[in-house]
């Protein structure tokens, strides 16, 4: 069931760009995966911008391509601390899996469907 329209699925792309910004302070991680958290929140506030949903600002990236990034990103996320070696690391582990979870589910939940009717 798709419970999540274009304008919800802003605001939590937003909220997601917080958490990659705060998270390396808050969980206390490690110089590498705290810049791997501030480069993700970087390009997803910049993919946020670009898209061409309720609040994107300059609208040229398709919702449909945004799903598949998040499709792609939520398993990659996941895969994160086990693939560059940080699953040792506690915070960072769980930092990373949960967010992958986290972001799988809103891809699951929302409608990335025909273009909404702006708001």
């Amino acid at each position: 069931m798709k419970i999540i329209n274009a304008k919800v699925h802003g605001y939590l792309d937003y909220l997601v760009v917080l958490i990659f910004v705060c998270g390396p302070v808050v969980f206390h991680l490690s110089t590498a995966p705290a810049v791997i958290s501030y480069s993700l929140a970087g390009v997803h506030l910049l993919l946020t911008l670009l898209t061409d949903f309720p609040l994107g600002v300059v609208k040229v990236v398709p919702l449909k391509w945004h799903g598949i990034v998040e499709l792609i990103v939520g398993p990659a996320l996941v895969a994160l601390p086990f693939v560059l070696g940080f699953g040792a690391e506690p915070s960072a582990q769980y930092f990373f899996v949960v967010n992958g979870i986290v972001v799988s589910l809103v891809w699951v939940l929302t409608d990335y469907g025909p273009r909404q009717v702006r708001e």
